[in-house]
């Protein structure tokens, strides 16, 4: 499913159209952009639009378009949403190489995961990142989540395998720290 619209000061969340997945494919071409993903890249228009409609379906996915700045800069959900433990996966990316380092992929995270602990009342959010990927391990640090462990040589990547840094973030814990 697509999620509503979530406005913060520097970010909104919106629900991807179709316009969208051209934006998604030139992204995803980029090597600076796919350099830290762990899905394969790049992907044709027709995949992309294909994924599109299976989100859009999707009972355990929730997925926003980020824009700032006036345009979109990438992408944001949740994933894999158990709704019987209730936690799910989480992932950001920037794809507009011009807006990195801005903050926006940390205020996306915010956003993304206060609509997950408040609206879809989950209890536990994972994620994690390439084991060199500074810049996104800061920003879920700054969103709340904790490590967990390291996966070792999780995924092969230009030609080495490569490990991944592994964190959660639970309800209670972020509550305690957003409390109104």
């Amino acid at each position: 499913m697509f999620g509503p619209i979530l406005k913060g000061p520097k970010v909104t969340l919106r629900p991807p159209d179709v316009t969208d997945a051209a934006r998604f494919v030139a992204w995803f071409a980029d090597a600076d952009v796919t350099r830290y993903l762990a899905e394969r890249f790049p992907l044709s228009l027709q995949q992309e639009e294909d994924f599109l409609k299976r989100i859009a379906e999707s009972q355990h996915d929730v997925w926003w378009v980020i824009e700032a700045e006036g345009k979109a800069i990438g992408a944001t959900g949740i994933h894999r949403i158990d709704w019987i433990s209730a936690h799910a996966i989480t992932g950001t990316v920037i794809g507009d190489k011009t807006c990195w380092r801005k903050g926006y992929g940390s205020e996306s995270m915010a956003l993304r995961t206060e609509y997950a602990f408040r609206e879809l009342n989950l209890h536990k959010l994972k994620s994690g990142a390439i084991m060199d990927n500074e810049p996104s391990k800061q920003a879920l640090r700054k969103a709340g989540y904790r490590e967990i462990g390291i996966e070792r040589e999780e995924s092969w990547r230009d030609g080495q395998w490569r490990d991944h840094w592994l964190c959660e973030v639970l309800r209670a814990d972020w509550e305690r720290e957003h409390a109104p």
